[in-house]
């Protein structure tokens, strides 16, 4: 039972309830779009599609989708990266009750940013966002590290938020790298004066 619970997460409606340092706490806070957040701070900023495709859901996300157990979604994982590194690891589910009405981009999006999309289409409603701490045991910390050829991550800080477009539902994670906390805004650097 012990094992059963160490992939679970505990997600709470308040960011200072999962203790984030305060680098990340900057990443994990905020209503806007977290693609136009890493884009100010990067040259580069691209979505690395990892998979699309039909899966089981994960035991924390199924109620907060209407399922009354965990039964099959369909799945989009990606890397967020910025210069190339990656920094954000995020993964969205939607019921197979949700059409192509609903989420009519969702299938076809390829490597472009989700995030856009969301925040692009007026009909889409924003649910609150929730925030967690995940041990290396949780699904989502041990796909991110096998996504990035590394060992286990101590302690990884995750957003979810769930969106409705007419009868559609589509929870968003977004689980956030270690290497999120060194980005620094473009803007902010083009601001210092040189050295020389």
């Amino acid at each position: 039972m012990r094992n059963a619970a160490l992939r679970l997460a505990l997600w709470h409606r308040h960011v200072n309830a999962v203790n984030a340092p305060p680098a990340l706490r900057h990443w994990l806070i905020g209503a806007g779009s977290l693609t136009a957040k890493l884009t100010a701070h990067c040259q580069v900023f691209r979505v690395q599609r990892l998979d699309q495709l039909r899966a089981p859901c994960l035991q924390d996300e199924a109620a907060l989708i209407g399922l009354g157990r965990r039964g099959q979604v369909r799945a989009r994982t990606v890397l967020l990266r910025c210069d190339e590194r990656p920094v954000v690891f995020a993964h969205t589910v939607m019921p197979l009750t949700a059409t192509a009405s609903d989420w009519p981009l969702f299938g076809a999006l390829g490597e472009r940013s989700l995030g856009s999309t969301l925040f692009g289409d007026p009909q889409v409603e924003r649910g609150a966002l929730e925030y967690a701490r995940l041990r290396p045991a949780h699904p989502l910390a041990q796909r991110a590290a096998r996504a990035l050829g590394a060992a286990a991550f101590t302690t990884l800080y995750a957003r979810r938020c769930l969106y409705t477009r007419k009868r559609g539902l589509l929870l968003v994670t977004e689980v956030f790298l270690p290497a999120v906390a060194d980005l620094i805004s473009i803007k902010a650097s083009l601001d210092e004066p040189d050295d020389e």
